[in-house]
């Protein structure tokens, strides 16, 4: 892949730009800001955004940017101190769940549309959907994000910064996409003999292939040789296991909210619906771990 496509696919997707000065004789700490910079403003753009706009998309985008934050610290965790890089990565992880928990009733609301008996749902789903807005909306503002991640910037840059030792990032790159691949492959060769009723092996596989794609996405100028076919597999995963838990978060989000339903309609025949879609998605699932 081209360095230039490069870059504008990491805008595009809110990752962080290829900077120049990433060559091979750049060393990691001196590279660490130019990945983590463009992050952090994306994830305070995308949290201001859903202070002003409640859509699905404006939550999806927020909870993406701070799994990619998230990632690219556990990417520099070598050259952190081990308890503040787990706290700032803890905090990452609690922002994207504030966010994510309104993008839950979304995609519940999205899958059973066209289910029978849905339209006796749809006020109450809608009103879960609202609460659980205003709840991530008063987390992420009492959280102040703004200031809780540019100081989480500036103390692992300065952390990283003072470091007597210098690594060059192109070592350090490899080293770390290579760690990621053996977690994913390991994850990957649990879930291959698990049986099909242990859906967290699968959701191993799947946390473990994002962080490997965005650790390609953001070293992939200064990697040795070339990861478009492994960047593509990811994809593919990612697609086909996001759809698997996309099920299986609405099936556990139904059943945990089932005093809200009761008189609204018929929750065991969606239930029972999105049982029968989660084996379905289970099966195809399990079809690409092969390929892997």
């Amino acid at each position: 892949m081209k360095r230039d496509a490069h870059k504008e696919s990491s805008k595009a997707d809110g990752g962080p730009p290829a900077a120049d000065s990433s060559t091979p004789e750049t060393t990691a700490q001196e590279a660490f800001a130019s990945y983590a910079a463009p992050l952090v403003s994306d994830a305070i753009a995308y949290a201001n955004a859903v202070r002003d706009n409640p859509s699905p998309e404006a939550l999806h985008k927020l909870r993406v940017s701070l799994r990619r934050l998230r990632s690219l610290w556990w990417a520099f965790a070598p050259l952190l101190e081990k308890g503040e890089n787990t706290r700032q990565r803890a905090l990452y992880k609690y922002l994207a769940t504030a966010a994510g928990k309104t993008r839950d009733w979304d995609i519940l609301i999205e899958l059973i549309r066209n289910e029978d008996g849905a339209s006796d749902f749809a006020p109450t789903l809608e009103e879960a959907r609202d609460n659980a807005l205003a709840t991530s909306r008063e987390t992420l503002s009492n959280a102040d994000v703004k200031h809780l991640l540019r100081d989480a910037l500036t103390s692992a840059s300065t952390e990283i910064n003072t470091a007597h030792e210098r690594v060059p990032l192109r070592k350090f790159a490899n080293k770390r996409v290579a760690a990621s691949e053996r977690s994913l492959m390991k994850r990957a060769k649990r879930a291959r003999h698990a049986k099909r009723s242990n859906y967290a092996a699968f959701h191993d596989v799947r946390k473990a292939g994002k962080k490997v794609r965005y650790l390609l996405e953001f070293f992939e100028p200064v990697l040795s040789g070339s990861h478009k076919r492994t960047l593509k597999r990811l994809k593919q995963v990612q697609k086909r296991f996001g759809k698997l838990n996309d099920i299986v978060a609405s099936e556990m989000l139904l059943r945990d909210n089932a005093s809200l339903f009761a008189g609204a309609g018929d929750a065991d025949s969606v239930l029972q619906s999105l049982h029968k879609e989660r084996k379905r998605r289970m099966r195809s699932a399990a079809g690409l771990l092969r390929k892997l």
